[in-house]
């Protein structure tokens, strides 16, 4: 009898130890997340504001074993040193795709939220962010990308997407 419950408590113990170890194990990406390996790698980019044209780099990293996309670009915004850095992810809490930005024109971070459409090539993210005069200004960017190697950035500012962009970002992927 004695044998027979150390034998069952052993099993018992081996049982819990086991579901311990189930709940330990790291969640993985989901498909969501393999969206950003459609973006990884260097970009080529021209940016158009308020008449004028300039040109930069954008490169994507898929990193964190996969969940995040940090994004960094460089170039120039009207004859001056141009350099900003983000980081998305995809929320399973909320079912949204989340990301921040900074750069060094301003000294907040702009926080966005949102989701493709049902064909996976058209994101549209809301939020907010310091504005021109500081202040928090709300923002929407439309990213649509017609093919693997040609993406489109518009940024509205105010939350209104009818009248023009605030800026358009045109990027095409280096080869």
């Amino acid at each position: 009898m004695k044998r027979l419950s150390c034998w069952l408590a052993v099993c018992i113990a081996g049982a819990l130890l086991v579901s311990a170890a189930k709940a330990q194990q790291p969640p993985q990406p989901g498909p969501e997340h393999a969206k950003f390996k459609e973006l990884e790698g260097n970009w080529e980019a021209t940016m158009e504001f308020q008449g004028q044209k300039s040109t930069g780099a954008m490169t994507y990293k898929v990193i964190m074993g996969g969940f995040y996309l940090a994004s960094e670009f460089k170039g120039d915004f009207g004859g001056m040193k141009f350099e900003g850095r983000g980081l998305d992810t995809y929320d399973p809490m909320k079912k949204k795709y989340v990301g921040t930005w900074a750069d060094n024109m301003a000294p907040g971070i702009m926080m966005m939220e949102g989701t493709y459409d049902k064909d996976g090539k058209k994101l549209t993210m809301s939020g907010e962010g310091p504005g021109p005069d500081g202040k928090p200004t709300k923002y929407t960017s439309i990213t649509e990308m017609p093919d693997k190697n040609t993406m489109v950035f518009k940024m509205y500012m105010g939350g209104d997407t009818q009248g023009p962009p605030a800026f358009t970002i045109n990027y095409k992927r280096k080869q």
